[in-house]
C-alpha cells in the first residue's frame, strides 16, 4: 500500500470565547469569585463589625471579578455603537460606589456576571456540532490506479475515481459499488437499525444520477463496511457528499436567533440609551429648577439605581438555573433558557425510531417450525448454522435462541457460506441447509406453500424481517427478527398525551411497514418511513410552515439536521452520538425516554415563573423611576426595593428546584 499525502493550506476557524487564566471557563470562575468576595464583605461588615476598609477591599475585589468581562463586553458593543444592559449595569455599579453603596453594586455585578458567564459557556455549541459531524467522514481514501493503490486525502478524489474499502472500515465517498458485496451499517446516516446488504452494479457504463441508482448498489460517506472488500466508483465530490450536506444544514440553522432573543435585544437597545439620556439630563436639573448641583447628581444617581434592571437581569437566569439544576437531578441536560422556554410551548413531537422508540438492535421475534419438524431439533439446527456467521442478524438470532431457549451449539454445521443479499447455506449432517429470504429458497428449488407465504407476508406487514429455513429441499420453519419497541415507549407516549401533546410522529429511515408496525404497537399519531436526513428536515419544516412548534427526538447523526431545524432538538443520551448530543438543545443523559413528560412539564412551569419574574422586575422599575424622579423615594429606598424584588424573583425561581410532574 502506498501513501500520498498532499499538505495543503487550510482555513482555520477561530471560535469566539472569553479565554483567560482558567481557560474557557475563566468567565464563570470570575463570576463565582465575585460572589465569594461579595459574601466575605457582607460577613465582615454585618457579623464581625470589621474596620470600614476591610469590607471595602472585599467589595472592590468583587467589583473587579464581577465587572471584568462585563466591561470587555460593554466596550466591544460600544465600538459597534450599541448600548445594552451590560453597559447600564456598569454605570449603575459605579453610581452605587459613588454614593458609597458598595455592597449593592457588588451584588449587582455578581448576579449579572454569573448570568452572562453561563450564557457564554454554551456559546460554542454550533462550532462543536459541526466539528463532530466532520469527524464522521474519513480523512483519507484508498485510490485504485491500475494495479497500484494510493492513500490520498478525500479532498483529492475526483468524480469516477475507484476507491478500495477494506472490511469493517468507514466508506470515504458517496458512490456506487463496482466490485464486491457486503452488509453496510448505514445507521450513522439513515438511522436504519439493521445493516443493509449491498451488491455491485451490473453495468458501470452510462450510470444515472446518484439518487436514481438502485439503493442496493449505492453507499454513503461515513457509513461502515461489513466483512468484505469493496471497490466503489466515486459519484460525489467530498463537499457534495451526504455527510457534508449535514454539516451545512446544521451550520445554517445554528446561526439563526430565536424571536425571544431578538425581542430582548430590541428592548435593550432603546431602554439603555433612554435611561442614559434621562440620567445625563437630570445631572443638569439644577440649571432649570432651584436645587444644588449635589442634589441634582443625587437625583440622577437615584434614578440610575432605580432604573438599573437588577431584578430584570436575574429574573430569567435564576429561573433557568433552577430548572436546569432540577432537570440535571433527573438525568436531563437542558442547554440554556431558549430550549427551556421552547419546550413549554410544544404541541407536536417527532421521534426517530431506531434507539429512540425502539431498542436499536434486532431481536428474534418469532420461531415457527413447520411441516411437522421437531421444535428442539429445529432450534439446535438454526443455532449450529447461525453461530458460524458474523452477520448482525445471525448474531441476534444466535444470542436470543441461547438466552431464551437455553440451546447450545453442537457444532454439527460446517462449510457455511454467505449468499450475499439472500442469506446463508451450510452443510449439516451430510445435507445442505439454507437460511435466508424467499428468493434464496426459490433459487435452490425449495417449494414454499401458499400458507407459509401468507404467514411470511403477514409478519413482513408487521415490519419484521422473515427468514425461511430450508433443509433437505423442504421448508422446515420460519424465523423473524425485528427492532422491537422499548417497554417504556407506549406509557411515555400516553403520558405525553395527558399533558397536552397533540401529535406524535415517527420519522425513520426504515421501511414504511416497519414504521407503521411500531406506530400501531405504541400509539403514535403517524409514521413516515424511507426518509433520508434531508427528508426528515423537510418533514419538520412542513409542520413549522403551518405554525406548529415541533420537537425532534433522536439519537443518531442522521437526526442532527432535523434536530437543528426543529423548535427543540432532544437527544437520547447513552446510545446517542456525539453529534446528536452537541446539536440537540436537550439531552436525556440516562437514555430514558420516560424523562420526556417530566422535562416538558418542568419547562412549562419555568415559562410561567419567568413571566411572573418579568412582571415583578418590570413593575418595580416602572414604579421606582417616577418615585425617585419626583423625590418620593431616596437611594436607600430604591436599593431596598430593588434588592427586595431581586430576592423575590430568585425565591420564586427556586421553587423550580422542588418541581415534580405528579
Amino acid at each position: 500500500m502506498k501513501h500520498r499525502h498532499d499538505h495543503k493550506s487550510k482555513d482555520h476557524n477561530h471560535e469566539h470565547d472569553h479565554g483567560g487564566v482558567f481557560g474557557e471557563k475563566t468567565e464563570l470562575y470570575f463570576a463565582i469569585l465575585s460572589g465569594v468576595f461579595f459574601l466575605i464583605g457582607l460577613i465582615l461588615s454585618t457579623i464581625f463589625n470589621a474596620p470600614a476598609w476591610a469590607p471595602l477591599v472585599s467589595y472592590i475585589t468583587a467589583y473587579f471579578f464581577g465587572g471584568y468581562f462585563t466591561l470587555l463586553e460593554a466596550i466591544a458593543k460600544i465600538r459597534k455603537g450599541e448600548f445594552e444592559i451590560d453597559f447600564l449595569m456598569l454605570v449603575a455599579a459605579l453610581g452605587a460606589a459613588y454614593i458609597d453603596s458598595w455592597a449593592e453594586g457588588a451584588l449587582l455585578l455578581f448576579l449579572f456576571s454569573l448570568g452572562h458567564a453561563l450564557e457564554h459557556y454554551a456559546m460554542n455549541k454550533a462550532t462543536k456540532s459541526i466539528k463532530a459531524l466532520g469527524e464522521l467522514s474519513p480523512k483519507t481514501a484508498f485510490l485504485k490506479n491500475g494495479k497500484d493503490i494510493w492513500e490520498v486525502p478525500v479532498e483529492d478524489l475526483k468524480l469516477n475515481d475507484i476507491i478500495v474499502v477494506k472490511p469493517n472500515t468507514k466508506i470515504s465517498a458517496d458512490g456506487v459499488i463496482v466490485k464486491g458485496s457486503s452488509s453496510i451499517d448505514q445507521s450513522p446516516i439513515t438511522g436504519e437499525s439493521i445493516p443493509v446488504d449491498k451488491t455491485a452494479v451490473s453495468n458501470v457504463n452510462n450510470l444515472p444520477e446518484f439518487s436514481e441508482i438502485e439503493q442496493s448498489h449505492t453507499v454513503f460517506t461515513g457509513t461502515i463496511n461489513g466483512d468484505a472488500m469493496l471497490e466503489i466508483q466515486v459519484l460525489k465530490l467530498n463537499e457534495d457528499a451526504t455527510i457534508s450536506r449535514l454539516v451545512k444544514m446544521v451550520s445554517e440553522v445554528e446561526t439563526k436567533k430565536s424571536p425571544t432573543q431578538l425581542l430582548t435585544k430590541k428592548f435593550e437597545k432603546w431602554f439603555v440609551p433612554a435611561v442614559i439620556v434621562l440620567v445625563v439630563v437630570l445631572c443638569f436639573a439644577h440649571l432649570v429648577i432651584d436645587e444644588t448641583v449635589k442634589e441634582s447628581l443625587y437625583r440622577a444617581i437615584s434614578v440610575l439605581v432605580a432604573s438599573s434592571p437588577c431584578a430584570l437581569a436575574i429574573s430569567t437566569p435564576s429561573a433557568v438555573l433552577s430548572a436546569i439544576a432540577r432537570a440535571a437531578k433527573k438525568g436531563v441536560l437542558i442547554k440554556g433558557g431558549r430550549a427551556l422556554e421552547d419546550l413549554g410551548s410544544l404541541t407536536t413531537i417527532a421521534f426517530d425510531k431506531t434507539g429512540t422508540l425502539t431498542e436499536g438492535k434486532p431481536r428474534l421475534t418469532n420461531v415457527l417450525p413447520i411441516n411437522g419438524f421437531d421444535k428442539n431439533e429445529f432450534l439446535e439446527l438454526v443455532v449450529d448454522v447461525e453461530s458460524l456467521s458474523n452477520h448482525p442478524l445471525a448474531k441476534a438470532i444466535t444470542k436470543d435462541l441461547i438466552d431464551e431457549y437455553d440451546i447450545e451449539s453442537k457444532h454439527r454445521a460446517s462449510n457455511m457460506q454467505a449468499v450475499q443479499g439472500k442469506g446463508v447455506k451450510a452443510q449439516y449432517n451430510g445435507d445442505y441447509i439454507f437460511i435466508g429470504n424467499v428468493q434464496l429458497m426459490e433459487e435452490e428449488g425449495i417449494q414454499i406453500s401458499s400458507e407459509t407465504l401468507d404467514q411470511i407476508s403477514q409478519w413482513q406487514k408487521d415490519g419484521q424481517t422473515v427468514m425461511p429455513v430450508g433443509y433437505k429441499q423442504t421448508i422446515i420453519g420460519l424465523l423473524s427478527v425485528m427492532d422491537v419497541p422499548r417497554k417504556s415507549a407506549a406509557p411515555t407516549l400516553e403520558r405525553l398525551k395527558e399533558i397536552g401533546i397533540k401529535q406524535m410522529i415517527m420519522l425513520t429511515g426504515d421501511h414504511q411497514n416497519v414504521g407503521d408496525s411500531i406506530a400501531r404497537q405504541i400509539g403514535l399519531t403517524e409514521a413516515k418511513g424511507n426518509l433520508l436526513p434531508e427528508d426528515k428536515v423537510k418533514a419538520i419544516q412542513a409542520f413549522q410552515k403551518k405554525g406548529v412548534k415541533i420537537a425532534m427526538v433522536g439519537d443518531g447523526v442522521n437526526d442532527a439536521p432535523a434536530m437543528a431545524s426543529s423548535t427543540v432538538g432532544i437527544a437520547m443520551g447513552a446510545a446517542g452520538s456525539d453529534v446528536a448530543l452537541e446539536t440537540a438543545d436537550v439531552a436525556l443523559m440516562s437514555d430514558k425516554i420516560e424523562s420526556l413528560p417530566f422535562v416538558i412539564g418542568l419547562s412549562r412551569k419555568s415559562k410561567s415563573i419567568i413571566k411572573q419574574n418579568l412582571w415583578i422586575s418590570m413593575g418595580v422599575v416602572a414604579f421606582l423611576i417616577p418615585a425617585t424622579l419626583f423625590g418620593f423615594a431616596n437611594i436607600g429606598i430604591a436599593v431596598a426595593i430593588h434588592e427586595g424584588s431581586t430576592l423575590l424573583v430568585v425565591i420564586n425561581a427556586l421553587r423550580l428546584l422542588r418541581f415534580d410532574l405528579d
